[in-house]
Protein backbone atom coordinates (compact mmCIF):
# COMPACT_ATOMS: atom_id res chain seq x y z
CA UNK A 1 0.00 0.00 0.00
CA UNK A 2 1.42 3.34 -1.07
CA UNK A 3 1.56 6.03 1.59
CA UNK A 4 2.71 9.63 1.22
CA UNK A 5 3.15 11.97 4.17
CA UNK A 6 3.96 15.68 3.87
CA UNK A 7 5.61 17.82 6.53
CA UNK A 8 7.30 21.19 6.85
CA UNK A 9 4.41 23.57 6.29
CA UNK A 10 3.89 26.62 8.46
CA UNK A 11 3.41 30.36 8.60
CA UNK A 12 6.04 32.79 7.33
CA UNK A 13 6.26 36.40 6.29
CA UNK A 14 6.64 37.37 2.66
CA UNK A 15 10.21 36.88 1.51
CA UNK A 16 10.75 33.98 3.86
CA UNK A 17 11.53 30.34 3.14
CA UNK A 18 10.10 26.93 3.93
CA UNK A 19 11.14 23.41 3.04
CA UNK A 20 8.48 20.80 2.52
CA UNK A 21 9.20 17.09 2.77
CA UNK A 22 7.22 14.09 1.57
CA UNK A 23 8.01 10.65 2.91
CA UNK A 24 7.12 7.67 0.74
CA UNK A 25 6.43 4.12 1.84
CA UNK A 26 5.12 1.01 0.14
CA UNK A 27 6.24 2.14 -3.33
CA UNK A 28 8.73 1.28 -6.06
CA UNK A 29 10.70 4.45 -5.61
CA UNK A 30 12.89 4.36 -8.68
CA UNK A 31 10.16 4.03 -11.27
CA UNK A 32 7.95 6.97 -10.48
CA UNK A 33 7.26 10.59 -11.16
CA UNK A 34 6.51 12.74 -8.14
CA UNK A 35 5.05 16.16 -7.85
CA UNK A 36 3.97 18.97 -5.56
CA UNK A 37 0.55 20.49 -5.96
CA UNK A 38 -1.28 23.21 -4.07
CA UNK A 39 -4.83 24.33 -3.57
CA UNK A 40 -5.92 27.67 -2.20
CA UNK A 41 -9.45 28.26 -0.90
CA UNK A 42 -11.89 28.68 -3.76
CA UNK A 43 -9.31 27.71 -6.38
CA UNK A 44 -8.54 24.58 -8.34
CA UNK A 45 -5.61 22.36 -7.47
CA UNK A 46 -2.48 23.59 -9.25
CA UNK A 47 0.67 21.75 -10.22
CA UNK A 48 3.68 23.48 -8.68
CA UNK A 49 6.70 21.27 -9.39
CA UNK A 50 7.50 17.71 -10.39
CA UNK A 51 10.54 15.49 -10.72
CA UNK A 52 11.04 12.27 -12.62
CA UNK A 53 13.11 9.31 -11.48
CA UNK A 54 15.90 10.41 -13.82
CA UNK A 55 15.99 13.88 -12.28
CA UNK A 56 14.14 15.94 -14.90
CA UNK A 57 12.21 18.72 -13.19
CA UNK A 58 9.16 20.77 -14.09
CA UNK A 59 7.86 24.01 -12.59
CA UNK A 60 4.84 26.21 -13.00
CA UNK A 61 5.91 29.64 -14.24
CA UNK A 62 4.87 31.45 -11.05
CA UNK A 63 7.47 29.60 -8.93
CA UNK A 64 10.39 29.36 -11.35
CA UNK A 65 13.54 30.76 -9.78
CA UNK A 66 12.02 30.60 -6.28
CA UNK A 67 11.14 26.93 -5.68
CA UNK A 68 13.34 23.87 -6.10
CA UNK A 69 12.08 20.29 -6.18
CA UNK A 70 14.44 17.45 -5.32
CA UNK A 71 14.40 13.88 -4.16
CA UNK A 72 16.63 11.66 -2.04
CA UNK A 73 16.19 8.08 -3.13
CA UNK A 74 18.31 6.81 -0.23
CA UNK A 75 15.65 7.89 2.27
CA UNK A 76 12.62 7.76 -0.05
CA UNK A 77 11.86 11.46 0.40
CA UNK A 78 10.69 14.25 -1.89
CA UNK A 79 11.46 17.89 -1.08
CA UNK A 80 10.28 21.33 -2.09
CA UNK A 81 12.52 24.23 -1.12
CA UNK A 82 10.48 27.42 -1.27
CA UNK A 83 12.30 30.76 -1.17
CA UNK A 84 11.11 34.34 -1.61
CA UNK A 85 7.63 33.30 -0.60
CA UNK A 86 4.72 35.52 -1.55
CA UNK A 87 1.22 35.81 -0.06
CA UNK A 88 -0.14 34.23 -3.25
CA UNK A 89 1.80 31.07 -2.40
CA UNK A 90 -0.58 30.49 0.52
CA UNK A 91 -2.28 27.13 0.01
CA UNK A 92 -2.56 23.55 1.13
CA UNK A 93 0.39 21.75 -0.45
CA UNK A 94 0.16 18.10 -1.47
CA UNK A 95 2.70 15.63 -2.75
CA UNK A 96 1.68 13.04 -5.32
CA UNK A 97 3.23 10.08 -7.10
CA UNK A 98 2.59 7.59 -9.85
CA UNK A 99 4.45 4.91 -11.74
CA UNK A 100 4.47 6.89 -14.97
CA UNK A 101 3.26 10.32 -15.97
CA UNK A 102 3.81 11.60 -19.53
CA UNK A 103 6.30 14.46 -19.51
CA UNK A 104 3.78 16.89 -20.95
CA UNK A 105 1.43 16.12 -18.06
CA UNK A 106 3.90 16.21 -15.18
CA UNK A 107 2.00 19.09 -13.55
CA UNK A 108 -1.48 17.68 -14.17
CA UNK A 109 -3.09 16.43 -10.97
CA UNK A 110 -5.40 13.99 -12.79
CA UNK A 111 -2.39 11.94 -13.91
CA UNK A 112 -1.32 11.06 -10.36
CA UNK A 113 -2.82 8.16 -8.48
CA UNK A 114 -1.26 8.46 -5.02
CA UNK A 115 -1.63 11.50 -2.78
CA UNK A 116 -0.65 12.71 0.66
CA UNK A 117 -2.97 14.50 3.08
CA UNK A 118 -1.42 17.93 2.56
CA UNK A 119 0.46 20.49 4.63
CA UNK A 120 -0.61 24.12 5.04
CA UNK A 121 1.62 26.97 3.93
CA UNK A 122 0.58 30.49 4.93
CA UNK A 123 2.51 33.56 3.79
CA UNK A 124 1.64 36.91 5.33
CA UNK A 125 2.42 40.28 3.81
Amino acid sequence: QVQLQESGGGSVQAGGSLRLSCGVSGYIWNTNCMGWFRQAPGKEREGVAAIRSGGTTYYVDSVKGRFTVSRDNAVDTLYLQMNSLKPEDTALYYCAADVYVPPVRALESKDYKYWGQGTQVTVSS
